[in-house]
């Protein structure tokens, strides 16, 4: 095996041998108990000529073979969501693009399902913008992803919580566009540790009370609301909101630090799953929702409780820039041949970073390929001086 230098806490140096390959299989086994979205990443071009801040260069075939990827393990896909750095050198109409060729892709494979990303990143947030002015732009995607034949994510909007000067104004939004929805949607309540632009979403830095506000749209638009995803990292939170939906207006977990508890429940209900995560462990995820299926909890939680702490890593402060984990991890596996990302943020975390991502990894038996990966480790490890 493959032995890497890796960098310590203390400004050392080790030298770490990975364990063995992770034991889950590479397709799904049978049904899930739950709903289980990934959101998934996109795979950078590392060969374009472009300028990574000025545009997103796409890998499609390998962007197209990840999400094969992810469906056969029975996960079904969340696309153009913030896993893919919508908004982060992610453009709308990129974004666009992917959600088109996503669409074609699962009309191919049997059993194939997702849902996509509608918001209003094509607008510039101001607090000049008016309600219309979102309003229209949300309709703009919205009209969009229907006509490409997807189903509506409809994500948190900056321009919206620009502008909005207290939750009517959020309800008048959010009505407008689920009164027009072809489908029941899926709202996306993304926190200020993901996007700090979203502070005070709903009209309120009080989550108990942008809560109620979030409750009182949905229980006017019960027909029109097919579930919620929270992304709050607050268990407390999920679970109080979960309690209160009303009858068939599903929780969908995004608490990337709790998700072992949320989805496995309590004796009041479960999360159902919409993670980021997810696309980093998609095959323990897999493995454990078919326990889970089997009624085997201690099963479930042996598969997913130790890649918790690796979760954690990933999504540690500043949480937007957990993607660069999430592609890392994607790169080791060999899902994909390099380690560039869109808009060059790759260089958003430290060499440490990756380094506690890759003994995590390996810890939660996450690495499918332990020696390919170690190897990959020490290339990026010399970039940054470590040799």
């Amino acid at each position: 095996m493959t032995v890497v230098r890796l960098p310590t806490a203390g400004g050392g140096v080790e030298d770490y041998r990975p364990g063995p390959a992770s034991p889950y299989p590479a397709t799904a086994a049978g049904a899930f108990p739950r709903t289980v979205y990934a959101a998934a990443h996109v795979v950078a071009d590392p060969r374009s000529a472009a300028p990574p801040w000025q545009a997103a260069a796409v890998d499609w075939d390998t962007t197209m073979a990840f999400r094969r990827h992810l469906w056969g393990l029975g996960l079904k896909v969340a696309e153009a969501m913030d896993t893919s750095q919508r908004g982060m050198g992610f453009d709308w109409p990129t974004a666009l693009e992917l959600i088109r060729r996503s669409v074609a892709e699962a009309r191919t494979i049997p059993g194939a399902d997702l849902a996509c990303g509608a918001g209003t990143d094509h607008l510039d947030p101001s607090p000049v913008l008016s309600l219309a002015d979102v309003t229209a732009a949300y309709e703009q995607q919205v009209a969009a992803v229907e006509q490409a034949g997807g189903r509506i994510i409809l994500m948190a909007s900056r321009a919206l919580a620009a502008c909005a000067r207290g939750p009517d104004d959020y309800l008048q939004v959010y009505g407008r566009i689920l009164e027009q929805a072809r489908e029941p949607v899926i709202l996306h309540w993304l926190g200020a540790m993901f996007d700090p632009a979203l502070a005070g979403y709903w009209g309120s830095d009080d989550v108990d009370a942008a809560m109620a506000t979030c409750l009182r749209l949905i229980e006017g638009h019960t027909g029109k609301v097919e579930g919620i995803k929270v992304s709050l990292l607050e268990a407390r939170h999920e679970i109080a909101m979960r309690r209160r939906l009303p009858a068939g207006v599903k929780m969908y977990t995004g608490d990337d630090f709790n998700y072992a508890e949320l989805i496995a429940g309590d004796e009041h209900g479960h999360s159902h799953a919409l993670l980021g995560i997810f696309d980093t462990i998609a095959q323990a995820a897999s493995a454990a929702m078919t326990r889970l299926a089997a009624g085997d909890i201690a099963a479930y939680r042996a598969i997913l409780d130790p890649t918790v702490p690796l979760s954690r890593k990933v999504f540690e402060a500043p949480t937007q820039y957990y993607k660069a984990g999430v592609v890392l991890v994607a790169w080791l596996n060999g899902l994909q041949d390099h380690f560039v990302m869109v808009g060059g943020m790759q260089s958003a975390r430290t060499a440490q970073h990756y380094a506690d991502v890759f003994r995590l990894a390996d810890t939660a038996r996450i690495l499918t390929d332990p020696d390919r990966a170690a190897r990959r480790m020490a290339t990026l490890m010399t970039l940054h001086g470590i040799d």
